[in-house]
């Protein structure tokens, strides 16, 4: 299974030769396209071939492009990796409210659960009983925002009491970078599996391709949350920017096996698509570190 995430900062000419990734700068690079799972195009200077980008999507690669300050900007989105896209669009408007309803709820309570994780490693056992109540407390659809209380809880116990996600910190810009690099990876599969990224179950920002991979991906933030941390982010460095690129290639549990993210985040999405298709709850499995 493809595990690099090829980053490129300099000026260079990106080209598709022979199933390589070749990359001509001051020295010539070639990586095996089997071996890529994401390419990230810091540089505004680099020149890629219409071929490498056809030859990119026809294998399910993200490609993510950084503006001039090397933050991502946007992505290579295909219009479609499967034959029968029309068919799962169609399916995807139809979903009944009530299985929609069903699944959110499970993704806020694991959420939540992994945010109470994270207190729990750091010793926060206050906070980390009010999110264990908080589960508790969660009704269908949230309808009770228990997702919101337990985020001002949590990035409050994390971050100090001043913090909140709005302010422009280098903290919150670790956190945007490492969400940004999660929800490239959802597009990817949610794409694969035929489906549109822009109708969520939960999200529906008309201004927002990305609604239901923004959807997916909530219990997956903890994960972006714990790295940040773990860096003790003073200054956003290009460094770390690089440590959060290779989050994909962490090892987590996924149905009793340890997977890379990046896989585990594929077989995620099929079985909670698949689970709103049939409207059952038992279908949904969920990641552990």
């Amino acid at each position: 299974m493809s595990w690099r995430v090829v980053t490129v900062t300099n000026r260079c000419k990106l080209e598709h030769r022979l199933d390589y990734l070749v990359c001509r700068g001051e020295e010539t690079v070639k990586i095996h396209m089997s071996e890529i799972s994401i390419v990230i195009v810091e540089s505004t200077a680099v020149a890629v071939t219409a071929s490498l980008l056809c030859e990119l999507t026809r294998r399910k690669i993200k490609v993510i492009f950084c503006d001039e300050k090397h933050n991502p900007l946007f992505e290579l989105t295909p219009t479609s990796l499967r034959y029968d896209t029309s068919g799962c669009l169609r399916k995807q408007i139809g979903w009944k409210e009530e299985n929609k309803q069903a699944i959110w709820t499970e993704i806020v309570r694991h959420k939540i659960y992994q945010q109470m994780l994270v207190l729990q490693e750091r010793g926060l056992n206050e906070q980390s009983g009010m999110l264990f109540n908080y589960i508790k407390e969660l009704k269908s659809d949230d309808v009770t925002n228990r997702e919101g209380h337990a985020a001002k809880v949590y990035f409050n116990a994390v971050f100090g009491n001043d913090f909140t996600r709005k302010a422009e910190t280098d903290v919150n810009a670790a956190l945007d970078y490492g969400y940004s690099i999660l929800l490239s990876a959802f597009n990817r599969d949610v794409s694969a599996c035929g489906y549109s990224a822009n109708l969520g179950i939960k999200h529906k920002n008309e201004f927002n391709h990305f609604n239901l991979s923004c959807d997916l991906m909530e219990p997956f933030r903890p994960l972006v949350d714990r790295e940040v941390l773990r860096m003790d982010v003073k200054v956003f460095t290009k460094e770390q920017k690089h440590i959060l690129q290779q989050l994909v290639n962490k090892e987590v549990t996924f149905d009793g096996k340890r997977y890379s993210l990046n896989n585990a985040i594929g077989l995620y999405v099929k079985k909670t698509l698949a689970a709103i298709e049939n409207g059952d709850v038992n279908l949904l499995q969920f990641y552990s570190v």
